[in-house]
């Protein structure tokens, strides 16, 4: 055997290397002619995915970072535009809103799980997704029935209280207990009783964490299409298909269960689900909803409601125990304004500057989902002088733009007081601070997620002293890989009961 010669692979690789070096080039000479945003090179097949790491937003920020505000990238065969700042995002979200304000319809599991767009958070933009939205704020989420739900979030704070008080050690799990509250609250408001006092419904809560670690899995297959196999291949494909089912068969129980109890006691309830079944039942009237709409909005408000709220209080915490002098303000505040009183009102809640303050400073730190639902262009746009064409993916890095120095001085600093005698606020219309969202598709559940976080906060720090376990005097801040930005550790605390 001649040794001189090449093996047949490494033959392969030498001739491979400077075709894809000349296919690259032609892409990125391309796309200057085109004049579209800037972007980092790019690799054949993989486009930028291998730029994007466990943390895309931090890595996304970087990005940015070295090449702009809005920049383009491509995952796989998508091109995907980023958005990093204010500026960029006022662009995107309010001159462009309406072309911007549809989503992207080629994620299996999403589309699996929420039958098709049919919920509000995915639907396509038009007119089924108006009335889902239209029911979502008039009749599930609007001021009165948050309001009316007060003694849902009353008795859940009430045996969080307890439950703390009797924790035996000291040390509490709070990332484990705001998880439960969560759950609870929420599965009360949409079914009318929680489900995590019998062993049926503790499997639904494991459900309901398998449903949002499926629908916050990255699937190759999503961005490069002839790689699809892969996730057959992987088990995610089953997965997805298992978990969905058993949602769906979950859902379904529900609904059966409240249509039955509306025959014996002639009306569905206040909940989420009997509200719904009511205008189900409205044949004659201008709303009108079927039963896959019914669940598809289900998992809506589950999705949104327990994985979001409960990383805003665990961050929330975890940041108040990390700086001692903020906890002690908002201590102070909270005392003051309930003095002697035996429990906490919402006239009290509305004295609370400091506590909204610090709510606000946790979500600008750590907006729940740092890179908001994905939104996709229905034609082609001009943004800044740049080129965008139809079938682009919005990426909007709300985590991005809540640290951008020209919006915030010093923004890597947890700060609340410079939230205080200002008027920005996450209502979506300052875009320096968008942590819900703006435009057509800001989340619509806003009031009910700040009613819950501004209750149960308040009644923690009032009622108790915290500290770091073992005298520690940090608290291990690092973020878990996932669509929403989990802490990495739980989150430990020791409660004093304040006598």
């Amino acid at each position: 055997m001649d040794e001189t010669k090449l093996h047949p692979f490494i033959l392969t690789i030498l001739i491979s290397l400077p075709l894809l070096w000349l296919l690259t080039k032609r892409l990125y000479q391309s796309s200057a002619t085109q004049n579209l945003p800037p972007s980092p090179r790019k690799l054949p097949i993989l486009g930028n995915l291998h730029q994007v790491g466990l943390l895309p937003h931090r890595n996304l920020h970087s990005l940015a970072t070295k090449h702009a505000p809005l920049m383009l990238l491509h995952f796989g065969s998508i091109p995907v535009l980023i958005v990093s700042t204010a500026e960029a995002a006022h662009a995107v979200l309010k001159t462009h809103d309406l072309t911007f304000s549809s989503r992207p319809q080629h994620f299996r599991a999403v589309k699996k799980f929420i039958r098709d767009g049919r919920n509000v958070g995915f639907a396509p933009y038009g007119e089924y997704w108006r009335r889902m939205r239209g029911i979502s704020v008039h009749h599930l989420l609007s001021s009165k029935r948050v309001q009316s739900f007060r003694f849902i979030r009353e008795e859940e704070t009430a045996f969080f209280m307890k439950r703390v008080r009797e924790s035996s050690s000291g040390v509490v799990d709070l990332s484990k207990m705001f998880a439960e509250f969560t759950n609870d609250v929420i599965c009360r408001s949409c079914f009318g009783r929680k489900y995590s006092d019998s062993e049926n419904g503790k499997k639904f809560v494991v459900l309901l964490r398998e449903a949002m670690e499926v629908l916050g899995t990255v699937c190759v297959g999503d961005f490069v299409p002839w790689l699809g196999w892969v996730s057959g291949v992987n088990g995610f494909d089953k997965k997805v298909d298992k978990v969905s089912k058993e949602m769906d068969e979950f859902l379904e129980g529900v609904i059966v269960e409240h249509m039955e109890s509306s025959k014996r006691k002639g009306g569905n309830g206040e909940s989420f689900v009997g509200i719904l079944l009511d205008l189900q039942n409205e044949k004659d009237g201008d709303v009108f909803i079927d039963r896959e709409s019914i669940k598809a909005l289900l998992v809506d408000l589950l999705g949104a409601g327990t994985d979001t709220l409960t990383t805003l209080l665990i961050w929330t915490m975890a940041e108040l125990l990390q700086h001692p002098i903020v906890m002690q303000k908002l201590q102070l505040e909270v005392r003051e304004v309930v003095n002697d009183k035996q429990d906490i009102s919402d006239n009290d809640l509305v004295k609370m500057h400091y506590l909204r303050a610090v709510i606000k400073e946790a979500l600008r730190c750590h907006p729940p989902v740092p890179l908001l639902i994905p939104r996709v262009a229905s034609s082609d746009v001009k943004i800044n002088g740049y080129n965008v064409p139809a079938g682009t993916v919005l990426m909007t890095n709300a985590w991005a733009i809540g640290r951008d120095p020209t919006s915030w001085d010093e923004p890597d600093k947890f700060e609340p007081a410079r939230f205080l005698n200002s008027s920005v606020d996450y209502n979506g219309l300052d875009f320096e601070f968008i942590p819900f969202g703006a435009g057509r598709r800001g989340c619509p559940g806003i009031g009910f997620s700040a009613a819950n976080v501004e209750f149960v906060l308040a009644n923690l720090v009032w009622k108790f002293d915290w500290e770091v376990p073992d005298g520690g005097k940090s608290v291990d801040m690092a973020e878990s890989p996932a669509a929403t930005l989990h802490k990495a550790v739980p989150l430990l605390a020791v409660a004093n009961e304040c006598s």
